[in-house]
């Protein structure tokens, strides 16, 4: 029989209740928002459930939202996919102004560079992980550049001239 949203939703809310909330398809994906402080604990369940199986972790990226309330800033998304019934679901939770959450890098050993981009990129700490630095940027770097805050260009640059992009500027 194959694994269906409906069963997947169900084993979720018995399991957990309140902190898994927001079921919904997006986009042909079954999403869902789990607290932070249950990820780990959700994500372990969701990969060791026989039924379940979700032993692969295809992506975890980080989110900035400026505009939200401090409780809902930054979020973590990951994205898991069962290979035996080909079912992905993404889950996403929200982190405050100063985000943190679990490593899951006991559950999945791909997780280690993807938490690290996220930390490099974001600034969001994965607590428990065993060697968060910065993976692709600078170490000297102090911000995290994907965050809305992070200017897009240092206009001191020369060589970010609009000219040398075929962009005129027009003097009055």
């Amino acid at each position: 029989m194959a694994l269906e949203t409906l069963q997947i939703q169900e084993k979720i809310t018995q399991k957990f209740g309140s902190n898994a909330l927001n079921f919904e398809t997006q986009k042909g994906v079954f999403s869902f928002e789990v607290d932070s402080n249950s990820m780990h604990e959700v994500i372990q369940f969701l990969k060791e459930d026989q039924d379940l199986n979700f032993h692969f972790l295809t992506d975890l990226c980080g989110i900035h939202f400026p505009d939200n309330d401090e409780n809902h800033q930054f979020a973590v998304v990951y994205h898991l996919h069962n290979w035996i019934e080909n079912v992905r679901i993404r889950i996403k939770t929200y982190l405050t102004g100063n985000p943190e959450i679990d490593t899951i890098t006991d559950l999945f050993l791909c997780s280690n560079w993807m938490e690290r981009e996220t930390w490099d990129f974001y600034g969001i700490n994965f607590k428990g992980h065993p060697q968060l630095k910065r993976i692709l940027n600078m170490d000297e770097m102090i911000s995290h550049p994907m965050r809305k805050e992070f200017p897009m260009e240092d206009s001191g640059r020369t060589d970010k001239d609009d000219r040398f992009f075929g962009r005129t500027t027009i003097n009055s």
